[in-house]
Formats: C-alpha cells, sequence, structure tokens
C-alpha cells in the first residue's frame, strides 16, 4: 500500500505544479488546484511513510519521478523545450535514487 500512497503523491504533485504554470500564465482559479494538489502530495507521503516505506527511498523517488515528470509533460502541455541534456540529467536523477534504493536493501 506504501506504493499506491507514493504514485499517488507524486502525480498530484505534478498535477499542482503544472497548474501553477498554468496559474502563472493567468488562469488564476487553478491556484486552488494547486493549493489542494500540494495538500493532497505531502497527506499520501506521510500515509506512504506510515505504511513503512523509508524516507530515503520515498523521498528520493517522489523528487525525481516528479522532476522526471513535470518536464516531460510540460514539454507537451506548455511546449517548453526539452533538451538532450536535461534528458541526460533526468537520467542521472533516477540512477542516484536507484543507487540510494539499492544500497538501502538489507
Amino acid at each position: 500500500m506504501d506504493w499506491v500512497f507514493l504514485i499517488g503523491a507524486i502525480l498530484t504533485e505534478v498535477t499542482a505544479t503544472l497548474a501553477l504554470r498554468a496559474a502563472v500564465g493567468g488562469r488564476r482559479l487553478l491556484y486552488i488546484v494547486v493549493a489542494v494538489g500540494y495538500v493532497a502530495a505531502f497527506s499520501l507521503l506521510s500515509l506512504s511513510l506510515g505504511a513503512g516505506m523509508p524516507l530515503g527511498i520515498a523521498y528520493g523517488i517522489w523528487a525525481a519521478a516528479g522532476v522526471a515528470l513535470t518536464a516531460v509533460a510540460s514539454t507537451l502541455i506548455f511546449k517548453e523545450p526539452f533538451s538532450v541534456l536535461m534528458a541526460i540529467g533526468i537520467a542521472l536523477i533516477m540512477g542516484g535514487v536507484l543507487l540510494v534504493e539499492v544500497g538501502s536493501a538489507p
């Protein structure tokens, strides 16, 4: 169940961040989505931790997946640039999180 909560936390955080970008662009009612999304994201993250997921794993995966999904989605939705260098950076972040996860195994 901890993974379900973590996936929910990632998706709500990405949604809130994308809504923030849209709200800054003039759609001010989306600030409600931003606030609700971030509260939901942190609530789901805390549920994931409460279900037994280690903090280093949960936060690392949450941050890495959030960065990757936000970068890809902002390219698709807002036509923001996505370069090869950005893709390499995301791959390095994900590789680092993987090393933390593997390194924490007993």
